[in-house]
């Protein structure tokens, strides 16, 4: 139970972070479920690499990222700014 309040936690944390960074606007759910993704697509990312996160900041900046990429990605599909 509290790794799934942790892992919402993170994820909505790291959709809010990337918000910032990409410069978008969203709801709390938005950020949660774009959070989790990015998480998700960050951990693949980081994998193909051969690096990993082994501490919560580590794992923030992951999903940070992978969530940017995830931006970037709906970008390009949806042609919005």
């Amino acid at each position: 139970m509290w790794s799934l309040i942790i892992t919402v936690l993170v994820g909505a944390l790291c959709g809010w972070l990337a918000s910032i960074v990409m410069k978008t606007s969203g709801s709390l759910l938005w950020y949660i479920i774009l959070g989790i993704v990015g998480g998700v697509v960050g951990n693949i990312v980081f994998g193909l690499l051969g690096l990993g996160a082994n501490n919560i900041i580590g794992r923030v900046l992951v999903g940070v990222v992978g969530t940017c990429i995830v931006i970037v990605v709906y970008r390009l599909i949806t042609g919005k700014k």
